[in-house]
């Protein structure tokens, strides 16, 4: 389907993890769409991707950010119009889930938030004159964490709370302007880092695959390309009448009956 993002400058942060990452599949999925991503990020790697995709014909840029300081953002942002001349998107996509607890300091609890939530409203104050031009659309990646808790993680399920509020007010403030915002919500998605978390477990394979087991719509993990696809939509054209709303993409892992999993 052709989703009408050619030419289209779509501001994405945390897109320069691992291959794979969900960040880096919604960029694979922009450029083979004609977007022209934008990319604000830490890891040094994006300027790898930024070649590869300009090799391929797209044009592409990347801002080495530290989305934890409000300067750097407001450069990488101001770097990205000053090239293009506009901005149609915005997907914050920055996520880590640090396990600030209550053993945390509170040093450590704003860190978190800063990196997590504070980022996402800076990303968009800043864009915020060009996405009023261009009729644009917010859309921010949230968590099941911050619908159904997860222990021992207060700053990420804090984050990503004040991720979904700021989704619903931003869809009443931008009314008028003709913005549109949304939110994606993930549970259980194969990623490298959820490998990587796995095979710190004494049992990782026996709790994966419980898990799985608990996820009813064909007992498998989301893939990131189901989720960048959901994405993609979302902030298309083809999505035109949709705001405000929090779209789950987990196989039905978070709402659907726990009777489903009855063996």
């Amino acid at each position: 389907m052709d989703l009408g993002l050619n030419g289209k400058v779509v501001v994405i942060s945390g897109a320069a993890g691992n291959r794979g990452s969900i960040g880096e599949t919604i960029l694979r999925h922009l450029v083979e769409e004609g977007a022209i991503p934008a990319i604000i990020d830490r890891n040094n790697r994006g300027f790898e991707y930024v070649k590869e995709i300009q090799s391929k014909g797209v044009d592409a840029i990347f801002c080495q950010t530290d989305v934890a300081k409000a300067e750097q953002i407001e450069a990488a942002v101001k770097t990205i119009a000053n090239k293009y001349g506009k901005i149609d998107a915005v997907i914050n996509n920055v996520g880590v889930n640090d396990g600030v607890g209550f053993d945390a300091s509170y040093e450590e609890f704003m860190d978190s938030l800063k990196l997590n939530m504070v980022s996402y409203f800076l990303v968009v104050k800043h864009a915020l004159p060009y996405l009023k031009e261009s009729k644009g659309t917010v859309l921010n990646i949230g968590s099941k964490v911050a619908l159904t808790g997860q222990g021992g993680t207060s700053g990420y399920a804090a984050s990503k709370g004040g991720v979904l509020g700021l989704t619903r007010e931003w869809a009443v403030d931008l009314i008028k302007d003709k913005i549109r915002v949304n939110a994606i919500i993930i549970a259980e998605s194969w990623t490298p880092a959820y490998d990587n978390w796995i095979k710190t477990l004494e049992n990782g394979e026996e709790k994966l695959k419980k898990i799985v087991e608990k996820i009813p719509l064909e007992n498998r993990m989301t893939t990131p390309d189901e989720i960048a696809n959901t994405c993609l939509f979302v902030i298309s054209d083809k999505s035109s009448h949709t705001t405000g709303q929090f779209i789950t993409v987990d196989g039905g892992y978070v709402h659907l009956d726990r009777a489903l999993l009855s063996e």
